[in-house]
C-alpha cells in the first residue's frame, strides 16, 4: 500500500513539458493529432510505429543508443553513433522527450521531439564538468565536445551562420548534433521543438507560454545567436539523408499540479 501511494505521488508530481508529453500520449486522439501537427512537412508516423515513452505508466525517456537498435536495427550502425558521442561505455547519451519511428519522404526515418512548457526551460547553459570528475568522465566530456565540433563543421556548409557549441546552449547543441549525425549516417530525421501552451500551473517555475505566438517569439529569440531562422521548416540534405527542423505548439491538456513540498 505504501509503495502504491508513493507511485501515485510520483505520478502527480510530474509537471511541465514532461507531464504534457505523457498526458498527450495517453489521449485517444494522439496519433491523428501528432500527424496533423507535423504537416506540411513530409513526416508521417504510421500505424504500427514504435515510440518512447508510452505514457505515465511507462514514462522512461528514449536514448537513441538503446531505442534505435531495438526499433530500427538495420537503419544505421548504432554502435558507431554511440562511439561518436562517447569515448567510454559508461556515459549518458541525451534523453529525448519523445522518439518515434516514422516515414520521411516515404522512407524509413526517426522523429525526435524536444518539448518545453515555460521560458526557463529554454536554457542557455553550457555543458558542465564537475571539478571532481573522473578521468573517464573528462574523456567523455572531451569526446562530446569533438562530436559537436564535428557537427558544427558539417552544418556550416548546410546552414550558413549556424553556431553550436558545448560551451553555450548545450541542450540545443546536442539535439542539433544528433539530428545532423543521424541524417549523415543515412537515416532521415525530423527534430521538432514543441511548445506546450496554457500551463498556468507551471508559472511558479517561470513564465508559461501563453499561446503559439508567444512560444514562437521566445523560441526564435532563444536560438537566434545559434541557429538562423532559415534553418527551420525546410529540407536540409546531408548527402546521405535529409533532416528537418520544425517548430510547433499545442495546448496542454491540463495545467501542472502544484509544486511538491
Amino acid at each position: 500500500m505504501h509503495f502504491q501511494r508513493s507511485m501515485a505521488n510520483m505520478t502527480r508530481a510530474v509537471r511541465g513539458s514532461r507531464k504534457h508529453v505523457l498526458d498527450w500520449l495517453g489521449s485517444p486522439g494522439f496519433m491523428a493529432e501528432l500527424n496533423a501537427l507535423l504537416e506540411p512537412a513530409p513526416v508521417v508516423v504510421p500505424s504500427g510505429a514504435a515510440w518512447m515513452p508510452l505514457g505515465h505508466k511507462s514514462a522512461r525517456e528514449a536514448r537513441l543508443d538503446t531505442f534505435g537498435p531495438r526499433t530500427l536495427p538495420h537503419a544505421i550502425d548504432w554502435n558507431a553513433l554511440r562511439k561518436w558521442w562517447l569515448k567510454h561505455e559508461r556515459g549518458n547519451t541525451p534523453n529525448w522527450d519523445f522518439a518515434a519511428t516514422c516515414e520521411i519522404e516515404s522512407s524509413e526515418g526517426i522523429l525526435l521531439i524536444e518539448a518545453k512548457a515555460n521560458v526557463p526551460e529554454l536554457g542557455k547553459a553550457g555543458k558542465r564538468l564537475d571539478l571532481g570528475a573522473t578521468s573517464r568522465s573528462r574523456e567523455n566530456h572531451q569526446q562530446i565536445g569533438r562530436a559537436i565540433r564535428d557537427a558544427q563543421s558539417a552544418l556550416e556548409a548546410l546552414v550558413p551562420n549556424i553556431s553550436i557549441s558545448q560551451d553555450s546552449h548545450y541542450q540545443l547543441a546536442n539535439r542539433l548534433a544528433f539530428t545532423w549525425k543521424l541524417a549523415s549516417m543515412g537515416l532521415p530525421t525530423a527534430l521538432v521543438y514543441l511548445g506546450f501552451t496554457h500551463d498556468s500551473g507551471i508559472a511558479d517555475a517561470g513564465e508559461p507560454f501563453a499561446d503559439a505566438e508567444h512560444w514562437n517569439r521566445h523560441f526564435y529569440s532563444h536560438v537566434g545567436d545559434t541557429i538562423p531562422s532559415s534553418a527551420f521548416e525546410r529540407r536540409i540534405a546531408t548527402g546521405a539523408a535529409p533532416f528537418w527542423l520544425l517548430v510547433r505548439a499545442r495546448k496542454a491538456l491540463s495545467p501542472s499540479p502544484p509544486r511538491s513540498r
